[in-house]
């Protein structure tokens, strides 16, 4: 398993270049398979984007996995949110036990969940529930940073660790998924000091606020910016002042694919968000970073945008706990199944497309 004991070490390995070869033979085994070229359009080009990344044009999905990350986020303390902290650790625990919406689409999929305590509150443990707890809980961001310098990267680290851990268990396609009451604060929050935005333009309702709730999340974000006055050059010090012990962690996730050459699904609007951030600390790391969905949350359009991806659905999803990320697995098998086993043109006797101009 790869081991990385720096942010630095880890950035150096998330940044080794993709495979341009590997890139055009799968493009080729698209091109000969017997089908319009470029008819599956995404379902081809993110193949051909795996292989780059994978290094190789024999694609193998077969394990896959979706880390959520839980954590406990200080902010709720003003109003922003229609539950108490409590509901994390609820939730954890039905995760751990298998009975939250995305292990049932898990199952559905093939895919095995990984729930990890990355700083829930107060929470004593649950069985099927990992414990990497970098604090409990973060601080209340309108009052100073979410976490210390520290603290954001051992949340980094830890999300690498588990990404390779996964790798090295044979996982080759994985998803990034995320509990915490109050992360639609702190993501809205992280956006908006990385694209330079007002919170007003990138705050949306999250799990379905009221007026006066916006209101108050509205004026939560916009004083979290001005008191941390977080450096947009800087992707640490805006995941320490105004992120999250998941965001970090999922950051981590999406750095430790790229370094282990493991393709990462985001899921919605903090996943997006913490993709930007290993993004912005590796820009070498967007090749591992594949879109799900495009999230109901307003920041997401833009977030997804500033990343270069387009997500493979639009369906208004805002659940989170990466149910959008595993909604899209099954695309991924019906993409590999015709890449893998579609007869070519020669074999069914039909005379081959050929690129044209002006032509897909």
């Amino acid at each position: 398993m790869k081991r990385f004991d720096t942010i630095e070490q880890l950035c150096r390995a998330a940044g080794a270049p993709a495979d341009d070869t590997a890139r055009a033979q799968a493009h080729s085994r698209w091109q000969s398979l017997a089908h319009p070229l470029g008819s599956l359009g995404l379902l081809e080009t993110m193949l051909e984007d795996a292989a780059a990344l994978t290094g190789s044009p024999r694609l193998d999905f077969s394990r896959r996995a979706v880390l959520v990350f839980c954590a406990d986020n200080g902010v709720v303390a003003q109003g922003v949110t229609q539950t108490g902290p409590e509901a994390t650790a609820a939730v954890a625990r039905g995760l751990g036990a298998g009975q939250s919406p995305v292990c049932r689409m898990a199952a559905a999929a093939r895919c095995e969940v990984v729930p990890v305590d990355m700083g829930i509150l107060d929470f004593a443990g649950a069985p099927g529930v990992l414990s990497r707890r970098v604090g409990n809980g973060t601080g209340d961001i309108t009052r100073g940073p979410a976490m210390t310098a520290a603290q954001v990267r051992q949340a980094i680290l830890t999300g690498a660790e588990l990404a390779a851990g996964q790798a090295a268990a044979g996982v080759r396609l994985l998803a990034t998924g995320e509990m915490g009451i109050g992360n639609t604060t702190t993501s809205a929050a992280v956006a908006c000091a990385l694209l330079g935005r007002p919170a007003r333009d990138f705050t949306g309702r999250g799990a379905g606020l009221s007026d006066a709730g916006l209101a108050r999340k509205v004026a939560a974000v916009t004083r979290a910016l001005e008191i941390n006055r977080p450096d947009p050059a800087d992707p640490l010090d805006v995941l320490a002042k105004v992120g999250g012990f998941d965001i970090a962690g999922m950051c981590g996730a999406f750095l430790g694919g790229a370094a282990c050459g493991v393709p990462v699904l985001a899921d919605g609007l903090i996943s997006t968000v913490a993709a930007l951030c290993a993004v912005r600390l590796c820009p070498g790391a967007a090749k591992a970073v594949f879109a799900s969905h495009v999230s109901a949350e307003p920041a997401a359009r833009a977030v997804l945008q500033a990343l270069g991806k387009t997500p493979l659905l639009t369906a208004g999803l805002r659940l989170g706990e990466g149910t959008g990320a595993v909604a899209c697995i099954p695309l991924w098998d019906m993409a590999r199944a015709v890449y893998a086993e579609s007869y070519s043109f020669e074999t069914c006797g039909v005379e081959a497309y050929q690129p044209q101009e002006g032509g897909l």
